[in-house]
Formats: C-alpha cells, sequence, structure tokens
C-alpha cells in the first residue's frame, strides 16, 4: 500500500523568487554604480587628453573637471543637486564654485536643527558644518583631497525622497568616494601635464635663447674676422710694397706706408683688446687704476681723436663743458675708451649735422652725454642694445663696423667705476647716450699700482748709453718675427743680443756665457717659461742674473703668476718697445762712485 507525506513538495520557483530579485537589483545597482564611474573617467579622459594640447587653457580645462563631476553625479542621482566648495589650506570657510542644474535647493545640517544650507554659486559654508556632513550616516559631503591637503568638498542636497532604488542608496556613498577619487586623480593628472607643459615651454624658450646667442656669436665672428681682415691686408699690402720696392727712409711715401701699417696695427689691438675686456669683465678680472682725472683736458684729447673721422663725414664736432667740473676720480685709459666707444658710433651712425660732448655735474657725480642728429634707435633695438655682439643694421655706411662689443663694455665699465649708463633715442632724430660716474670712487683702491710704476719710462741717461754697448742680453723667443723684431730694436740701443730659440739651446749658450739679463717668453716649445725661470733660481751660478718675463699673458693675476715663479720684471705682448727699452736699462749696473782715502 503506497504512503503519501502529508507535507506539502517544496516549490523551488516560489521559494526562490525573492532572492533572485534581489540579486538582480544588487546587479542593477552595481552595473548603475560602474557605469556611472566609467562614464564620468570616460569625460575626464576628454578633458585630460585636451589639456595636452597647447591652445588650451588650464584655468578652463580645470573648471571642466570640476563641473563635469557634479553634472554627471547629478545625473546619476537622478536630478538631485550636486555642488562643488572649493576651500583654500587651514580656511574656516569653503565657497560653492559648482552646482548642478537640479531645483533641489538646500541641505539639512545637522545637529543645529532647522538650520538649512543653500546650494547656490559663490555661497560660503563653514567648514565645521562640511565636517559634520561628512561625519553623518549616510553622508552628504565627501571631501576632495589633494597633495596640498583638503581644496574643496564634494556636497549633495537631501530630498524629500530618495529617487534611487534601495540597493543604489547603498552603493551611494560608494559612488561619492570613488568619484573624488577620480577627481583628484584628474586633477593630479592635469598638474602633471601643467608641469610637463612649463617645462616644455622653458626648454623651447632655452632653445630660442641658445639659438639666438649662436646666431648673433656666428655674426660676431663674421663681422670679426671681417674686421681682422681689413687692417691686416693693410698690413701686409703695404709690407709687400715696401719689400718690393725697397725701403728707403727718405721716400715719403715709405713713411706713409709705415704710417698706415702702424694704424692698421692699432686697429687690430683695439679689436682684440675690445674682446679680451669683455672676457675679463665677465670673468670679473679687468682692474681700474683710478686717479684723478682733469676732465676738461681729456675730453678735449678725446674729442682730437674723433675730429678726422666726423672731418670725413662733413659732421660738425661741439664740446660742451661746465666751468664747475675740473676733476674726477677714475681710469683715465677706461674713461678714455668709453667715451671714444659713444663718440665714434655717434659719428658711424650720423649721415649729416652734429656731434656733441656735454660734460655737466649731478650731485656728487658728472654727466658725460654724447649726442648726435644721427638716424636713432627704434624701441626693439633699445631692448637689446646692451646684448654682446648685438649690431643696429646701419643705413649709414656700406657695411657693419666693429664687433658688437664696445657698448657692452662701456656700460660695465661705468659700473665698474661706480656709475652706469642710460640711452635716449628716436628714430630719425638721433640719440643721446649718458655716463653717469661718481666725483670719488665708490671704493679706495686697495692694490699698488705696481703695474703703472713700472710702465712709466724715463729717458736713458749717457752713462746708461756707454754702458749699453757691453751689457750682453740673452732673448729666449720661438717666434722668429718677434724674436727677430727685439733683437734688432735691442742692438740699435748698443745691446750685445744672443738669440736662442728654445729653452735647450739657451741651457747650452748659459754653458759657456754669462749674460747680463735673460729676457724669455713664457710659451716655449720644449719648455714652459715659468718653469725656465724657476730652474735658473734653483742654481746658484744664475740666480743674481735678471730675468724678464715676455708673455701674451694679460689677464688678472698672470703678472703675479710670472713674479711668483722669480722673474724680476714683467712685460705683456703685443710690446711696447720704449718700456722695454727701460726695464732693461733699470739692470745695467752703473759704476760706484770712488770712496775717498781718509787713512791720511
Amino acid at each position: 500500500m503506497q504512503q503519501y507525506s502529508s507535507l506539502p513538495e517544496q516549490n523551488s520557483q516560489v521559494d526562490t523568487t525573492p532572492t533572485l530579485l534581489a540579486t538582480i537589483q544588487q546587479l542593477r545597482a552595481e552595473l548603475w554604480l560602474e557605469r556611472s564611474l566609467n562614464k564620468l573617467q570616460s569625460r575626464l579622459n576628454d578633458y585630460l587628453v585636451s589639456a595636452s594640447a597647447p591652445t588650451i587653457q588650464v584655468g578652463i580645462t580645470e573648471a571642466a573637471i570640476f563641473q563635469t563631476v557634479v553634472d554627471e553625479l547629478d545625473i546619476a542621482l537622478n536630478n538631485s543637486r550636486v555642488a562643488i566648495a572649493l576651500s583654500q589650506p587651514q580656511a574656516t570657510f569653503a565657497k560653492v564654485c559648482y552646482v548642478s542644474s537640479s531645483p533641489s535647493p538646500v541641505v539639512e545640517v545637522m545637529p543645529q536643527k532647522g538650520k538649512k544650507l543653500r546650494l547656490k554659486l559663490a555661497q560660503e559654508i563653514q567648514v565645521e558644518d562640511l565636517q559634520h556632513l561628512a561625519n553623518q550616516q549616510p553622508p552628504s559631503a565627501w571631501p576632495l583631497a589633494s597633495d596640498s591637503g583638503i581644496i574643496g568638498w564634494l556636497i549633495i542636497a537631501k530630498t524629500p525622497r530618495d529617487l534611487l532604488t534601495a540597493s543604489q542608496v547603498q552603493l551611494k556613498s560608494e559612488l561619492f568616494t570613488r568619484v573624488t577619487q577620480q577627481c583628484a586623480d584628474a586633477l593630479a593628472q592635469l598638474k602633471q601635464i601643467q608641469s610637463w607643459q612649463q617645462l616644455s615651454q622653458n626648454i623651447g624658450s632655452c632653445n630660442q635663447e641658445l639659438e639666438r646667442t649662436n646666431q648673433l656669436k656666428n655674426q660676431f665672428l663674421a663681422n670679426t674676422s671681417h674686421e681682422i681682415r681689413t687692417p691686416l691686408s693693410s698690413i701686409i699690402g703695404f709690407t709687400h710694397l715696401l719689400l718690393a720696392q725697397g725701403y728707403e727712409p727718405t721716400r715719403e711715401r715709405h713713411q706713409e706706408y709705415l704710417n698706415i701699417i702702424q694704424s692698421s696695427g692699432k686697429h687690430l689691438l683695439a679689436l682684440i683688446n675690445d674682446i679680451l675686456d669683455l672676457s675679463k669683465i665677465e670673468a670679473n678680472q679687468l682692474e681700474v687704476q683710478q686717479e684723478e682725472v682733469n676732465v676738461p683736458e681729456l675730453c678735449r684729447n678725446v674729442l682730437a681723436l674723433v675730429k678726422e673721422k666726423a672731418a670725413n663725414k662733413g659732421l660738425k664736432l661741439r664740446l660742451e663743458l661746465d666751468p664747475t667740473v675740473e676733476t674726477l676720480v677714475a681710469d683715465p685709459l677706461r674713461l678714455k675708451q668709453m667715451l671714444l666707444n659713444l663718440l665714434f658710433n655717434a659719428v658711424k651712425f650720423t649721415r649729416t649735422g652734429e656731434v656733441g660732448l656735454q660734460v655737466l655735474p649731478q650731485g656728487t657725480s658728472v654727466r658725460f652725454t654724447v649726442w648726435d642728429t644721427g638716424i636713432g634707435i627704434s624701441k626693439v633695438d633699445l631692448v637689446q642694445l646692451f646684448q654682446p655682439y648685438f649690431q643696429i643694421a646701419n643705413s649709414v655706411t656700406s657695411r657693419d663696423e666693429g664687433t658688437g662689443l664696445g657698448l657692452v663694455v662701456t656700460k660695465k665699465l661705468a659700473e665698474i667705476h661706480g656709475g652706469c649708463v642710460e640711452v635716449e633715442s628716436e628714430v630719425n632724430c638721433g640719440s643721446r647716450f649718458t655716463i653717469m660716474l661718481p666725483v670719488k670712487p665708490v671704493t679706495e683702491v686697495e692694490e699698488k699700482q705696481e703695474v703703472q710704476a713700472d710702465a712709466e719710462v724715463t729717458p736713458l741717461s749717457p752713462q746708461h748709453i756707454a754702458l749699453s754697448s757691453n751689457f750682453s742680453i740673452l732673448l729666449v723667443e720661438d717666434d722668429l718675427p718677434n724674436g727677430e723684431l727685439i733683437q734688432t730694436y735691442l742692438e740699435r740701443l748698443g745691446y750685445q743680443v744672443t738669440w736662442s730659440k728654445n729653452a735647450t739651446e739657451m741651457w747650452a749658450i748659459l754653458s759657456q756665457q754669462k749674460p747680463g739679463l735673460i729676457l724669455v717668453d713664457i710659451q716655449l716649445p720644449d719648455e714652459n717659461g715659468l718653469n725656465v725661470a724657476q730652474q735658473l733660481r734653483q742654481k746658484h751660478e744664475y740666480q743674481m742674473i735678471p730675468v724678464i718675463a715676455q708673455t701674451a699673458m694679460a689677464m688678472k693675476g698672470d703678472r703675479e703668476i710670472c713674479l711668483a715663479s722669480g722673474v724680476n720684471e714683467y712685460i705683456s705682448k703685443p710690446l711696447d718697445l720704449p718700456l722695454l727699452a727701460e726695464l732693461v736699462s733699470k739692470y745695467i749696473k752703473l759704476p760706484q762712485p770712488e770712496s775717498q782715502d781718509t787713512s791720511s
């Protein structure tokens, strides 16, 4: 007999329906969460890509990120008003800067019952209230953090009824937490993009500056090459004529040739000195020898040097001296150099009219103003005027002249003297360059004027001339033209000169004869001249022989280096021959007066 259970059979479909519905709701809520986050992330990525473009302004991109966050959250929450309030670190309030378009205007803040916060633009909210909203369950505010701390708050308004499903409500806090993280990540990436863009701009600026400097240097080298070749052509050409015709001192044309050669040589030296002066100034190695300067006399001498160039162009020269300006303390050679630079420039850029020098007192300073009626200077060129190698395009002359260093050197020399250079100019209306120098130096000169004292040349006495024929000199010089020049000059003064081309020859000659003086070049092919001087001082038999170093080393400290090696005197190239004669004459041993016999 079949038996049946009185218990009903379990209906699996009916029993599992609530669980299945809950699972479906949960899956839908999770899908809603991920879809909302993915949509927001996609839009943020689009803005970050846009931010990488150079035409996008950084401020607009940040605003777009914040506004996108509130708009996407508004959509995800079915039109619940969302806002972002920004604040400064350590501030006590935040200001609402971004809101969604939904109509819900307020958010309740507890525990202060009845207190309402309106989520509208520019509304200020106390940070204390925002912190309370963040600590509520469920929270209504979430902090937006960055590397520098909390920069703002993401806020959602409480509405009378929640428009989300129960499953969505459970995920709402997770949504806001992840949205704030997405927002923070986007801002951090934006900051990195800005940093890269700034770096790229800096690199671009550096590259442009390097390119500009390179162009200026190339132009400088081209101009300098042209300037150097011009006097060299005169030197080589007229020397060739003298050699071809046979030099005759009495021929007037030959004397003219020699004057041209000498003038061209001085021009070459001036060009090289401009380059060396700038190098010394930039290396803080330029020395000035300050002394009391007779201002009227110096100004007249300067204008006399410019007179010929001005006359060749039909320009009038004018000098205006205030009678109260008599002296100032400065380096006379450098002051003359500054004024000549300005005056030659004035003549160079003036086609017709006048060029003048005006000297006026101004308090404890003196104003040296060089003015002209020339082509003037544009505002664009004025900005670059004192940059190294820069030259103004000159329509007055057929070519660019000079190295582009004169004004730079002038400005820096004025600053070394404690002064400055000012310029006023207008196109086609001339220019006015003013050097302002203090009447007295800013600081006292601490170093002794050794170079100046050494350079004082006094005429040879009859006793010196008589004794020079018995005075032997050992010249150590590897450069043939310089060696021949020095030997010829000293022999014409009556000295006996033995010429060796290197240190090895010098030691061989010294083993056979003992000269009264050794004139040694520093750069020798087989030994450094300073080492030679040290070796001479270490050998007893040569310790008392005077040694003069002659070298192209002309930077600050070079003289001291040479003297420290044991030489007695130092003279730089190109050689000042009269100065060389004076230095040599100091070491001719004059006879001592006989002592009177008092024994009787």
